[in-house]
């Protein structure tokens, strides 16, 4: 019966990262720089706080918009830490991850033919789901901007049938972020031609030099928000998005949500309040670590001549092949894998705009990246004999 099926279904593919996930997640010895997953646990107070959401029997259905107090909790958190407004009763949704946030969002805003313009090279996320919605994904090749989406370049992409502009920052795969005056031009750009930004702001929390700005605050009024608590709080398995949108919007994505998934598991949504009021710093010296991993990363990565744009904020370099290697970045990955047992992501993974470069996560331990990049290092002086 697969004849049967949707085709646009039978078109999208298993995650690229996740693909290569699985292909090395079984071999031993495998040092492994791949998914994006915090090596910190849930903080201790959010734990308890999902430990008394049982013992209370707080697991019933919620407001399919999530718990009142987590989304008041939520709005707060915005205005606290990126000064964006938000009703709490009409213009949060509490959502199954981001990931399920960016889904109700596109299906909402997207019809067939619509043109969405996003970065290259770009999480894997996105595009299946355009597709899905019969829109087209318009890819920006930001690899000779130092992986900025810009919006000169935006502009050079748009045409009547574009609607939305996706900003992932900051990003990933390549952690690099964007500047007020960058959010400001894009902007100005979005408001002359009526479109609509969905702002992937997830590891907003992880940043280093600067503060995160929210793109809300120059156009709240066509601003999308995607959020959530996987990175900021290390709650990646809690499975807790948040998304920001005008009421006027909101209110047309809550009807996708509801017949999605009903409401985010209440359970979650109880530490989730917790994570967000007594736990409002909690990623702070998450983020003091990552930036000694990053620096440290950033450092070695020099030396052994690899290309690179330092980044921002989140936990990844996107690394340009060596200049000596002619093959893809798959069977370069595939190689540093099976002979130096060291597991990073091929650039391929990230849209056509990342063939040539691989993704390292540094969310792990310093030792864990110590011997990988040791590795790669063996790997880069066997290339060269």
């Amino acid at each position: 019966m697969e004849h049967r099926l949707n085709e646009r279904v039978k078109e999208i593919e298993i995650s690229g990262i996740r693909k290569f996930f699985n292909l090395v997640g079984t071999t031993e010895n495998m040092i492994s720089l791949t998914i994006g997953q915090p090596d910190f646990h849930t903080p201790e107070h959010v734990k308890a706080a999902g430990i008394e959401a049982i013992q209370q029997n707080a697991t019933v259905y919620t407001p399919n918009a999530g718990l009142p107090e987590l989304k008041k909790a939520a709005a707060a958190f915005y205005e606290k830490k990126y000064r964006v407004s938000y009703k709490a009763a009409s213009e949060v949704i509490v959502t199954v991850g981001a990931s399920q946030a960016i889904d109700i969002a596109l299906r909402t805003i997207l019809q067939p033919g619509d043109e969405v313009v996003v970065p290259g090279p770009v999480y894997p996320g996105y595009e299946p789901i355009i597709h899905l919605c019969e829109a087209k994904t318009v890819m920006v090749n930001t690899t000779e901007n130092d992986f900025r989406m810009t919006a000169d370049l935006i502009e050079q992409a748009l045409s009547e049938r574009t609607k939305v502009i996706i900003l992932p920052y900051p990003s990933n795969p390549t952690g690099v972020s964007l500047t007020d005056s960058e959010l400001m031009d894009i902007a100005k750009l979005a408001k002359k031609h009526e479109l609509f930004i969905l702002a992937d702001e997830i590891y907003s929390e992880i940043v280093y030099e600067r503060p995160h700005i929210s793109i809300a605050s120059f156009l709240p009024e066509q601003t999308i928000v995607i959020n959530g608590l996987s990175k900021s709080h290390a709650m990646t398995g809690w499975r807790i998005g948040l998304l920001f949108a005008p009421e006027n919007i909101a209110r047309h994505m809550l009807k996708v949500h509801q017949y999605n998934v009903s409401c985010a598991s209440s359970i979650s949504q109880k530490a989730a309040i917790a994570a967000l009021t007594a736990g409002v710093d909690d990623a702070l010296p998450m983020r003091g670590e990552y930036k000694i991993r990053r620096d440290f990363t950033y450092e070695k990565l020099q030396s052994l001549g690899l290309k690179t744009v330092k980044p921002d904020g989140a936990f990844y370099f996107f690394v340009k092949l060596p200049e000596i290697y002619k093959g893809t970045s798959f069977d370069f990955c595939v190689t540093l894998a099976k002979e130096y047992k060291v597991a990073v992501v091929p650039g391929s993974a990230f849209s056509s705009s990342g063939e040539g470069w691989f993704r390292m996560s540094y969310a792990c331990s310093m030792e864990e990246i110590r011997e990988g990049l040791e590795r790669i290092e063996q790997y880069l002086l066997y290339l060269q004999k």
